[in-house]
C-alpha cells in the first residue's frame, strides 16, 4: 500500500487589504489571464516580469490579485500563486467561500 503524501504547509499568505483572492478560468496567451475574484469582479490578470519565469499558472488555479489603481475592476496582477494544499487550507479556513462555485 502507498502511504499518501501530505505537502507541508508553512505559512499561508493571505489577502492584504487591497489583494483578493480569485480563480483563473482561461489562458489568454501572452501572461494574461481570465480570472474570477472573490469580489464578484472577472479580471484580466497578468503575471509581472519579474515572476514570470518562476510562477506557472494554470486554468482552475487560485491566485492572489492585487487589482490596478486604474481600471482595478477589470485588470489585475497575479501576485502570489496557491500550491493545492494551500488551496486546501484556504478553503477550510472560509477564504474560498465566494469562489466556491469555480473550484
Amino acid at each position: 500500500m502507498a502511504e499518501e503524501e501530505k505537502e507541508e504547509i508553512g505559512r499561508v499568505r493571505t489577502p492584504d487589504d487591497d489583494e483578493v483572492l480569485g480563480v483563473v478560468l482561461t489562458k489568454l496567451g501572452y501572461g494574461r489571464f481570465k480570472v474570477y475574484c472573490s469580489d464578484g469582479n472577472e479580471r484580466t490578470a497578468r503575471i509581472p516580469g519579474s515572476k514570470r519565469r518562476s510562477m506557472w499558472v494554470k486554468a482552475d488555479d487560485v491566485v492572489l490579485i492585487e487589482p490596478w489603481d486604474i481600471q482595478g475592476d477589470e485588470k489585475g496582477e497575479i501576485v502570489f500563486h496557491y500550491s493545492n494544499a494551500q488551496k486546501d487550507w484556504l478553503e477550510n479556513k472560509g477564504f474560498l467561500d465566494e469562489l466556491k462555485e469555480f473550484l
